[in-house]
């Protein structure tokens, strides 16, 4: 077997049962993946530098096509059910064998690396490759070794990764011909049948949202961290389209990362590497921060060029929506590295609220930030998705359901216990709709919502008065700097008040409903961050 590059002295293949290989090519440079890919017809080079690469027919996570092997180490941890499939670990072993017969006559391009940039809680990584543009895709996502570290390294989780191989559902166990399966008795995910690369980092994060709340007692969280120039750290939750990555960078405040991180009893420190952004309609005047960084070395996916040149067309949706950027963490100018920083002293929680009910910032307490949390709320509004007319209430929780082994409340519970030890303030930010719901109202205008999450982070909101909401008991501001006082009660922007009143009453018993799947695992704490509401549970 061929082999070549910077190969660990520590651990080879045989572990994975690869012992025959067309060529092994071991931890190349960006620039020499990026010669691969190209060689290989992966890819094409923007007039920027960057690789442009195609997903082929998957152009986004498969989460029907999502397992975890159910054995006797994750039969009574795991939260099984429509997110946590149960796989066959006899079916595992089947289609292991499988991949690496199918591997046999392929060049393979293998990635070491880790996740977790706090030493105490650092994953160590091997990725097996068919294609060198995803091996690009892992460097730039995981965090990199150096040439000293790669040498010993000895990896503890490893992904095996074959968009050519496809699975044969009646034999193997699978639904269809793609997958992405978790062993985490072999520490092994298997992905086959989708060249979306994404499966791997999400892969990735799903194993460290089983290992570091259920084994190391570290709350890990989808989410997105900056930190001021006073060391203050700010976290943000929220769903697609809620302003996660926009309000998150700030350039008078250092990005430890753009979307998942782990909360030490010392720090919090970003789980990757690098960051995987959209880029739909991307403009430097936008989004400057990531325009910039889409440069040699990084990928954008599934994008077009203008005709006739190498110009990227951002507003080209024909091949997804889902168009994405991959680019290492020090593409961005104010990134902090290693990507750690102190314990937060803020949280906030991001919505789009459609039906302008919510105020666009609210104080929360304990109660009910877990409650929040779980619930991890945001609207759809027209034009979204094919088929949505009006809003829609969306619910994903911890404000990322699809990546969550254990059961939501352990989550929320840690939260609860890290808030309450550090004495963190959470706050509700409605970055969607005021004056009425979409059709009637406004959309929350940016400088606004900047100016709130300013205005907290300063601590310029702490002294102030406040009047709590009726339906959802969180205490909104009577004033903030820079915003004016008449839009921080919802209410009051409203024409017709008991529209008003009827339609928060209509979102609470929304939230109610919502929470009955959680309810029977939840505390009394958690209960009690409920809206009030009567609630006939049908």
């Amino acid at each position: 077997m061929k082999e070549s590059g910077h190969k660990s002295n520590a651990a080879g293949l045989d572990s994975l049962g690869i012992k025959e290989a067309k060529e092994v090519l071991w931890n190349l440079s960006p620039a020499e993946l990026v010669e691969e890919a190209i060689k290989n017809g992966e890819g094409a080079l923007t007039d920027t530098g960057a690789l442009m690469c195609d997903t082929g027919k998957f152009t986004g996570r498969s989460p029907k096509d999502r397992f975890v092997v159910k054995d006797a180490k994750t039969e009574n941890s795991v939260w099984w059910g429509d997110i946590n499939i149960a796989f066959d670990p006899e079916k595992f072993d089947q289609l292991q064998a499988k991949m690496v017969d199918f591997l046999k006559d392929k060049k393979l391009y293998v990635r070491d690396a880790y996740a977790g940039a706090h030493p105490d809680y650092r994953l160590n990584l091997r990725i097996v490759n068919t294609q060198a543009w995803q091996n690009l895709f892992c460097n730039n996502m995981f965090l990199r070794l150096t040439e000293e570290e790669i040498a010993n390294h000895n990896p503890e989780f490893t992904i095996i990764c074959a968009p050519e191989f496809q699975a044969d559902p009646e034999v193997d166990g699978t639904r269809q011909p793609n997958f992405a399966i978790i062993n985490f008795t072999k520490n092994m995910i298997l992905i086959g049948g989708t060249g979306y690369a994404g499966e791997m980092k999400k892969g990735i994060f799903g194993v460290l949202n089983y290992i570091l709340p259920h084994e190391k007692n570290t709350l890990s969280m989808h989410c997105s961290a900056n930190v001021g120039q006073e060391g203050d750290t700010a976290i943000f939750f929220g769903l697609s389209g809620t302003g996660k990555t926009t309000l998150s960078a700030d350039p008078n405040r250092g990005l430890i990362g753009d979307d998942e991180h782990g909360w030490a009893a010392d720090s919090v420190f970003n789980f990757e590497g690098g960051c995987y952004a959209k880029v739909i309609d991307l403009t430097r005047e936008k989004e400057p921060q990531i325009w910039d960084a889409i440069k040699f070395g990084a990928i954008v996916e599934n994008t077009r060029f203008y005709e006739g040149t190498r110009t990227v067309d951002y507003t080209n949706s024909s091949v997804t929506e889902n168009t994405r950027t991959a680019y290492p963490i020090n593409h961005i100018d104010n990134a902090v590295e290693p990507s750690r920083a102190d314990i937060p002293k803020n949280i906030f929680f991001l919505t789009a609220d459609a039906f302008g009910v919510l105020p666009p910032i609210s104080k929360l307490n304990a109660s009910q930030a877990m409650y929040h949390f779980i619930s991890g709320y945001t609207a759809k509004v027209a034009g979204t998705e094919v088929g949505i007319t009006e809003p829609q209430t969306t619910f994903s929780a911890c404000f990322g359901a699809a990546f969550l082994p254990l059961h939501p409340t352990k989550y929320a519970e840690m939260l609860g216990k890290k808030m309450e030890e550090n004495n963190v303030n959470v706050w509700l930010i409605n970055t969607g709709w005021t004056g009425g719901p979409y059709g009637v109202g406004s959309r929350m205008k940016l400088p606004y919502t900047r100016a709130m999450i300013t205005a907290a982070l300063n601590g310029e909101l702490n002294d102030v008065k406040y009047t709590k909401h009726p339906i959802f008991g969180v205490e909104m501001p009577n004033t903030c700097p820079n915003v004016p006082d008449e839009i921080l009660n919802p209410r009051n922007t409203w024409a017709n008040k008991e529209e008003y009143d009827a339609k928060a009453t209509d979102l609470g018993t929304k939230f109610v409903k919502n929470f009955t799947k959680y309810a029977s695992y939840a505390n009394d704490e958690i209960l009690a961050g409920a809206p009030q509401v009567e609630v006939t549970i049908d």
